[in-house]
């Protein structure tokens, strides 16, 4: 019987991909919206929104049919999609279809970002929450929409723990000139850094949202402002045009700063967030060049540094090995030195000398979505400086 149901589920999808690439479908065409990185015009994600119906079931046609045109277009780029919350809720059962259209697709969870949405009202907390725990072991990254004109208790953000929220085109709308709502944006970005979420500001329109938008901290956008509307990935366009801001100081001092750190990425030996003190150890006798372990999350996004010196010494130490050795090496580790990868030189510098006795810990470098790319020594960073001390002086 299962085995049944799981063969005609699995007919359904791939027969609704099929029936819907042969044109057979009567659906819309979907939109594919890029995600784009405010800082370097690259588009990160793409936003895929489509028509409801669909044979996958009450709260997964929106879902199912936006996975399945992702995979039509032969988009590459991580995917955002709508998701119910009634069907996050629903549990496991409900959900079959989009796992089985992932399947179909051959798209890996950790490539798609599901914005639950819906009114939360009249779903039960406890399993709402319940799902998204359940979304999140399988690996999907997990966003709200709307924020800001959503029926949402805000608490709920700081319970679910989203990896993104995506404000409501309303805020981007109104924020830049009505100050009550810019005060209400620049209010939830906060919450959202609280929480530990990216942010994403949808329906950018005119330069004027631009502008307001990078003044509330928001690096991730879309809107018909940075791409048109028959904007697809399979084009092969993954930057667009991202209008400058108004620069804020004179180009001279712009370029007093130095290059940006991406141009003296080291890579960076990572382990997981969970490993042993005795794990690390065995990476740095394996190579005496390693100067650092960064800990990493399952979204590689730093949860801590290590340095070579600080804890070798440490383990060397009376009992030391005894002690820690089994234990996860996260107790050892400090806060990582993050600095984004489009920081320059000069700023890296000040980020270093905050804590005077790690002046010398390897600063991590992160994407716009907060993963580990690699890391900097300082030495390198003096040496820039150095360099363009002279430059100037000459």
């Amino acid at each position: 019987m299962a085995d049944t149901a799981a063969g005609t589920m699995a007919d359904t999808v791939a027969g609704t991909a099929a029936g819907t690439a042969a044109g057979t479908v009567p659906h819309a065409a979907p939109l594919f919206l890029p995600v784009v990185d405010l800082d370097t015009g690259g588009a990160v994600a793409v936003e895929v929104i489509t028509e409801g119906a669909s044979a996958a079931g009450p709260g997964m046609g929106t879902t199912v049919n936006g996975l399945l045109a992702a995979a039509r277009e032969e988009a590459l780029l991580p995917l955002v999609l709508p998701i119910s919350a009634a069907a996050v809720a629903g549990g496991s059962d409900g959900l079959a279809p989009l796992h089985e259209a992932m399947r179909v697709s051959n798209r890996r969870p950790r490539e798609v970002i599901l914005v639950i949405e819906g009114d939360t009202a009249y779903v039960q907390r406890t399993a709402l929450l319940s799902g998204i725990d359940g979304l999140r072991a399988v690996g999907y990254l997990i966003a709200f929409g709307g924020i800001g004109t959503a029926p949402l208790p805000l608490d709920l953000l700081a319970d679910a723990s989203p990896y993104m929220i995506a404000l409501s085109p309303g805020v981007v709308t109104r924020g830049p000139r009505d100050p009550r709502h810019g005060a209400l944006a620049e209010s939830l970005v906060r919450l959202a850094r609280g929480v530990g979420a990216h942010v994403l500001a949808p329906g950018l329109r005119d330069e004027t949202q631009l502008a307001a938008v990078r003044g509330w901290g928001i690096r991730l956008a879309q809107g018909p402002l940075l791409a048109p509307s028959g904007w697809r990935p399979s084009h092969g366009y993954t930057r667009v045009h991202v209008p400058l801001p108004v620069p804020e100081a004179a180009p001279a001092a712009a370029a007093s700063l130095g290059p940006r750190v991406q141009e003296l990425l080291l890579p960076a030996v990572t382990l997981p967030a969970e490993s042993t003190a005795e794990e690390v150890v065995a990476v740095l006798s394996a190579e005496p060049s390693i100067t650092s372990v960064i800990l990493v999350d399952e979204y590689q996004r730093p949860q801590g540094s290590i340095d070579r010196s600080r804890f070798l010494l440490f383990m060397a130490g009376a009992y030391g090995h005894a002690l820690h050795a089994k234990k996860p090496a996260g107790r050892l580790a400090d806060a990582a030195k993050i600095v984004a990868k489009t920081t320059p030189v000069i700023a890296a510098m000040q980020v270093a000398g905050r804590d005077n006795a790690r002046v010398y810990d390897d600063l991590v470098v992160v994407d716009e979505v907060g993963r580990c790319l690699g890391v900097v020594r300082v030495g390198d960073l003096l040496r820039h400086a150095a360099d363009l001390q002279s430059q100037q002086t000459r």
